[in-house]
């Protein structure tokens, strides 16, 4: 695929995502697909596979958050060749009330009209504050 074609694949996901609604994401998603949570914090980790993405990461993102499914605003998008890189903020409430609004930079590799890998960077500090300690036996159940 080309740069514009994978740029607006991943405009979609998060088109979907600021509507908290469509299945652009789980249904473009590689069989191998990676995500890197980077840095040196209880959420980081290479989930690797759709059900360590969607059942280990994003499930327990889900079981945080008020609204059950996660809203991200993306307010930049730079591709080239299989590369979409994607400045973007959260707007989401925990079930306790708190505000989670990170701001992400995320790294996407698309392969063969697939997301191949996502690499995530974020404020660690307020995942932690926010949304607390990553489980363990999530990330063991993920690997």
């Amino acid at each position: 695929m080309s740069a514009e074609a994978n740029k607006k694949l991943v405009q979609q996901v998060y088109t979907d995502s600021a509507n908290r609604s469509g299945t652009t994401f789980v249904d473009n998603l590689a069989e191998d697909v990676t995500w890197i949570v980077t840095g040196q914090y209880s959420w980081s980790h290479e989930f690797r596979g759709r059900d360590a993405i969607q059942n280990g990461l994003m499930g327990h993102l889900r079981s945080r958050l008020a609204a059950g499914r996660p809203r991200t605003l993306a307010f930049n998008f730079i591709a080239e060749g299989d590369y979409v890189v994607v400045e973007a903020r959260g707007d989401n409430v925990t079930k306790s009330g708190e505000r989670y609004d990170n701001q992400y930079c995320m790294v996407w590799r698309i392969e063969n009209g697939k997301i191949k890998e996502i690499k995530e960077y974020c404020d660690s500090a307020l995942v932690e504050r926010v949304l607390g300690k990553f489980p363990q036996e999530r990330k063991v159940a993920a690997a």
